[in-house]
Formats: C-alpha cells, sequence, structure tokens
C-alpha cells in the first residue's frame, strides 16, 4: 500500500464508517468490519486495485468482507431490534447496500458496480429495487427539528410524499422536546445548529432520554462534528445541500431499519 493511498484511504475512512453503521444498523458493528477492512487491506495491499479511485477500492474491499462474514447484523438486543431485522431479511440481496453506497455516498452506478462487482446497469436496479420496497414496508410520524423555515418545509414535503405523517417542525431545542412530548413521533429528522444558537443535538439528547428507541437522522452542513469516533456517533447523517434522493433514502432506511412498535408493518 503506497503512502498516497494510504492518505487516501485515512481521508475516506469516516465516510466507510458512516457507511458501516448505516448497513448494519449499529455503530459497533459497523465499525468493527471497518476495521476488519483495514486489516485486510494492510495484509493483502494488491486487494488495493491501482486502476480505481482509493475510495471506491476501500469500499470495494468492504464489500468483500461483508459479503465474507456473511452480511452479519448485529444482534437484536430487543424485539425492536428483531422486529427491524426481519424487515431486512425479507430485502432482495445487494439491495440495501446499493441504495446506501448511491445515496448517501454518493457513488455513480459504475462505482458501484466496480464496489459491488456487478454491471452499473444491475447497480441501477438494486437501488431502484430498495427505494420501492422499503418505501413500501413502513409508515410513521416522522418530527422535524430546523429553523430555516424552506428547509424545513422542503423537508416536510419530501417525507408527506412518502406517505408518512410530519408531527409538527420546531426551530429550538425547548420546542424539539415540547413537541416531542405531545405528538411521539417515530422519526426525528434534525440540524444540529437552531434558531437560538441552541443545539440540535442536545434537543435529540434531551428526546433520546424519553423515547430511547426513536431512530434519528441528521442534516447539517458540519458533519465533521458528528463523525468524530466517540458515542454514540448518528447511523444516518446527510450532508448539506442535500438532495431529495438523500432525504428519501435514509428516511426509509432508517423506518425500514430502527423500526419502532408504533409503526405499521
Amino acid at each position: 500500500m503506497t503512502s498516497n493511498f494510504a492518505s487516501a484511504v485515512g481521508a475516506s475512512l469516516p465516510h466507510l464508517r458512516r457507511y458501516a453503521r448505516a448497513l448494519t444498523g449499529n455503530q459497533t458493528a459497523g465499525d468493527a468490519l471497518a476495521a476488519q477492512t483495514l486489516e485486510a487491506l494492510i495484509l493483502d495491499p494488491s486487494s488495493s486495485a491501482e486502476d480505481m479511485p482509493p475510495k471506491v477500492a476501500l469500499f470495494r474491499a468492504f464489500h468483500r468482507v461483508w459479503t465474507q462474514a456473511g452480511t452479519p447484523l448485529d444482534e437484536a438486543q430487543s424485539h425492536i431490534e428483531a422486529r427491524a431485522q426481519g424487515h431486512m431479511a425479507r430485502l432482495t440481496p445487494l439491495t440495501r447496500e446499493a441504495l446506501l453506497l448511491h445515496a448517501i455516498e454518493g457513488f455513480l452506478p459504475q462505482d458501484i458496480g466496480a464496489i459491488m462487482s456487478v454491471t452499473p446497469e444491475t447497480a441501477t436496479d438494486l437501488i431502484d429495487t430498495a427505494i420501492r420496497e422499503m418505501e413500501e414496508s413502513v409508515a410513521g410520524r416522522v418530527m422535524v427539528i430546523e429553523d430555516e423555515a424552506i428547509i424545513a418545509m422542503d423537508i416536510s414535503a419530501v417525507v408527506r410524499e412518502m406517505g408518512h405523517r410530519v408531527t409538527g417542525v420546531a426551530r429550538t431545542r425547548t420546542e424539539a422536546v415540547r413537541l416531542a412530548r405531545e405528538t411521539t413521533p417515530d422519526l426525528i429528522l434534525a440540524d444540529i445548529q437552531l434558531a437560538d444558537n441552541s443545539s440540535g443535538i442536545d434537543a435529540v439528547n434531551d428526546i433520546l432520554g424519553e423515547f430511547q428507541d426513536l431512530p434519528v437522522i441528521f442534516i447539517t452542513a458540519f458533519p465533521e462534528r458528528l463523525l468524530t469516533g466517540a458515542r454514540p456517533e448518528p447511523a444516518f447523517l446527510i450532508t448539506k445541500p442535500y438532495s431529495e434522493e438523500q432525504v428519501r433514502s435514509a428516511v426509509s432506511q432508517a423506518m425500514f431499519f430502527a423500526s419502532t412498535e408504533t409503526l405499521a408493518a
């Protein structure tokens, strides 16, 4: 492994960890697979192809580790997690990986093909299938924490078009906690910088103190504040400026994997 390749891999590692956590549904399991991928690259430098970008080569190595391990999910710790993993088992194989690689990590179909050893056309078909299957599986109540009115309206519109109900929009930490108590959402989408300079992270932590099983998606212009390696880290993180496809993918993923007892199966 050359020093240039190693530097490029290091720069892409936070993205791999984000992908691994979203894929497994758990920070510990995701980080363990990411570590195994780095070990595999160190033990077998030839596995990092010279004819592809380092980030693509890194994710291809991860895909090999993931598939060789039998695409493991973290052991279910509750009935909720077991139910979510039951949903996962019903997905068409490889679709979830393709969707995450494209919508969350920004890979094009040709890159996904190289990562997953399929054609670009097959990668596109896998993405389309994943979106359809996930959106048809689960619907629920979504709460938005966002201080910019236009962005809040845009996110809410996307969520409603997917068949979910928006319980409300909170602009501050205090509003967010109050809204969560009044509406008991199934999913939270949150910015981290709010109207009164309060923190969306603190708001989410307050809410999770009362509703521990809620899945959360952070939408932020400052992803480095959340991808620090500290625990806990979010499994679902979208960087502003975002696309509608990214929001739809993350909402489907979060609802699908971290379903709560109040969601319609």
